[in-house]
């Protein structure tokens, strides 16, 4: 038997995909066609703890047993946490204030066999210490140019950084990035870029110049994306 996997959010024809799922599953709860707006993609190999989507419905199920409905039609790789009623005008994407991604470096020697699909195996001892120091610089207003891939349909490249911190846990590398927007694949280049810093290939003190270079030849690899979770979406300022 062929085990089909998820290709990522967004919907594609003949694809097995999250939007398409979940509208499906909506449709099976509530006998409408729906349109799922999410806060944004997510590709395949990604993870997602706090996604955010809306769609509209006339339908008088209780909100508190959306989640039970939808679930129970949902494969167990997907799961609705929550379902709450907003205002007409709610766009999950637009009205969107910050986001939090986290990037996982499995950092152990030999790797984890359960977890792999969960983190990026790097075997090579990482300079955390010169991380913590550089992952700093990416705080504040930037163009970051230099830390996105190529089909980017944004038209600028200008992005604010919140909050950039490293988390360690054991041999676990954690790197944690709040901010207004990211680029496409703009979380896992500048893990990428850590771990060149981590290797001590590049060094602190060149993170402010590859930034302002706004070239991508500058920057670290983009890292595979089974080690990127979107943590959380905050519609607050």
């Amino acid at each position: 038997m062929m085990v089909k996997n998820l290709i990522g959010w967004q919907k594609q024809p003949n694809k097995l995909n999250i939007q398409g799922e979940i509208e499906r599953a909506i449709s099976s709860v509530t006998g409408e066609e729906v349109d799922l707006i999410a806060s944004g993609r997510t590709d395949a190999g990604v993870h997602a703890l706090g996604q955010v989507a809306n769609f509209k419905t006339n339908s008088n199920i209780e909100i508190e047993k959306i989640p039970i409905a939808l679930n129970s039609q949902l494969k167990k790789s997907i799961r609705i946490q929550n379902a709450e009623e907003v205002s007409e005008e709610f766009h999950s994407r637009y009205n969107c204030k910050k986001k939090t991604y986290r990037y996982v470096i499995d950092n152990s020697k030999y790797g984890s066999a359960i977890y792999r699909n969960l983190c990026y195996h790097i075997g090579t001892p990482l300079n955390i210490e010169a991380m913590n120091k550089a992952i700093k610089y990416f705080e504040g207003t930037h163009d970051f140019k230099a830390f996105k891939s190529s089909g980017t349909s944004s038209k600028s490249s200008v992005r604010t950084i919140y909050s950039a911190n490293i988390i360690t846990e054991g041999t676990n590398i954690a790197i944690d990035l709040t901010g207004n927007g990211f680029l496409y694949n703009m979380v896992r280049i500048i893990a990428g870029t850590l771990v060149e810093v981590g290797l001590e290939k590049i060094l602190p003190e060149e993170i402010p110049n590859i930034i302002e270079s706004r070239d991508r030849a500058r920057a670290g690899k983009t890292l595979p994306p089974q080690g990127l979770t979107l943590l959380c979406v905050n519609y607050e300022a």
